[in-house]
């Protein structure tokens, strides 16, 4: 089993770099997810979607892609560790009580991040909220999108400090998703 080391500033970790949207990124994710759903295709129950900031139409981001994959529980997915080992995915036991997470192909140059996330948990029913949530308001994508430019100005080489910065705005914008009733769009995206 592939794994990645546990220190984000001795690691050869990438830095935090955003980019405007690119069109091209759908695309990327479409072919992945074909990659992905013919590996572990046993073990997807609720779909593969396309997550993050690439997955929002506009959006600046890090030009990497987000993949969350809908598995049954984690105990039972365990397999998909080793399986999606030749894809050149780096499992890492990041927030390993909610997901499996992986980088591709290394954490010096990640061109995609795949989460399996038990489906109908609360972290997958969140984590499309918020996307469905930026996708339908300018306003929140704008502000979403000022935060990270900010948090990727002040810390390009600390990806740990990048993440945490987002944490309130996006517990923000994902409360504010369920007020809208704006729920998770079941579908492959």
């Amino acid at each position: 089993m592939s794994e990645i080391g546990t220190s984000d500033s001795s690691d050869g970790n990438a830095s935090v770099h955003i980019e405007p949207y690119d069109d091209r990124w759908p695309q990327r994710f479409t072919a992945e997810a074909a990659l992905i759903s013919r590996t572990i295709d046993p073990w997807i129950t609720g779909g593969i979607h396309h997550i993050g900031s690439t997955a929002v139409p506009g959006l600046a981001a890090k030009p990497v892609i987000d993949i969350m994959v809908g598995v049954a529980d984690l105990a039972s997915s365990r397999p998909c560790i080793e399986r999606l080992e030749p894809l050149a995915y780096c499992y890492w036991p990041y927030r390993a009580e909610v997901m499996h997470w992986f980088c591709k192909p290394r954490p010096s140059h990640r061109t995609h991040h795949l989460h399996l996330v038990p489906t109908g948990s609360p972290r997958y029913l969140d984590v499309l909220a918020f996307r469905d949530h930026l996708r339908a308001r300018p306003d929140a994508r704008a502000d979403y999108e000022a935060l990270k430019r900010d948090l990727a100005r002040r810390h390009p080489n600390d990806r740990e400090a990048y993440t945490e910065g987002k944490t309130d705005l996006i517990g923000q914008l994902t409360e504010a998703a369920r007020a809208y009733g704006r729920g998770p769009v079941r579908r492959r995206d």
